[in-house]
């Protein structure tokens, strides 16, 4: 059976980067209903990583369109009742650190949905700091 999602990404993908027709279809589709699904997100991760390598490859950068609604559904999706609970924090976690790395759009994208919550857990205020602290010199 075929993968679509696989295929998707592939297709996407196919001349290296994800351009504006692209990402107009993406908000398209997967905003039909009007909200953004964690399997919708998790596709969206998918794709994003694969851009993010393609375009280091050729060293250039995701389309700045496509980083805005990734993150765009992402916080959606995690603030659809305003909290950042325990689970999400972790998810958030996992997903921001599977490059072992944070990078600065994924800096404002953190402080973003701390402004927007109505409510944190302990752990996404880990989660926030230990990213912030990510690239600053340690003070003696």
């Amino acid at each position: 059976m075929a993968n679509w999602r696989k295929l998707t990404i592939a297709t996407l993908l196919a001349d290296g980067k994800i351009d504006d027709d692209e990402i107009r279809a993406l908000r398209k589709e997967l905003w039909e209903d009007g909200q953004i699904d964690r399997e919708e997100v998790n596709f969206l991760i998918e794709l994003r990583n694969s851009a993010q390598k393609k375009a280091k490859a050729k060293k250039k950068e995701v389309n700045p369109k496509f980083t805005e609604l990734f993150f765009k559904a992402i916080q959606e999706n995690v603030l659809k009742d305003g909290k950042i609970d325990a689970a999400e924090a972790g998810w958030l976690r996992e997903m921001l650190f599977a490059d072992g790395k944070i990078d600065e759009d994924e800096k404002k994208f953190l402080l973003k949905l701390k402004k927007s919550a109505k409510a944190t857990s302990p752990q996404f205020e880990n989660l926030y700091e230990d990213c912030m602290s990510k690239g600053r010199s340690k003070k003696k």
